[in-house]
């Protein structure tokens, strides 16, 4: 795992207030993956989703004011304005917010399936 970042979360605590963020915005089938043995670009990924574009986009905007509030900025986010597959670059984390329909299509699960499971609520 990377060295604690400036806002002096660990990439767990980070998770941890972004499945907290999405959960309150009402996120379905939220899954962490470590992926830190697998790629450099980060340690873990949060992929959740949402009904339909605007849930996608209330659960990234909820996952950004929690990861503000908690001293992250993000470093980027897409894809928002179609609301079908968020993006969000948190640094250590990054978190994919999908309707289902682009869940399917890309699935990142079986994409990253090396990574292994540290949360998922279905």
């Amino acid at each position: 795992m990377s060295a604690l970042p400036p806002s002096g979360l660990a990439p767990r605590a980070l998770a941890d207030v972004v499945v907290d963020a999405a959960s309150d915005k009402k996120a379905e089938d939220i899954l962490v993956l470590n992926v830190s043995e697998v790629t450099t670009i980060a340690d873990l990924f949060v992929i959740c989703s949402g009904r339909g574009e605007r849930q996608v986009q209330a659960i990234a905007d909820g996952i950004v004011e929690k990861a503000k509030a908690a001293g992250r900025q993000p470093l980027g986010v897409e894809g928002y304005d179609a609301g079908r597959w968020v993006l969000i670059d948190l640094g250590d984390v990054i978190v994919h917010a999908f309707v289902p329909e682009e869940r399917e299509k890309y699935r990142l699960e079986r994409l990253w399936g090396d990574a292994p499971v540290v949360l998922r609520i279905a």
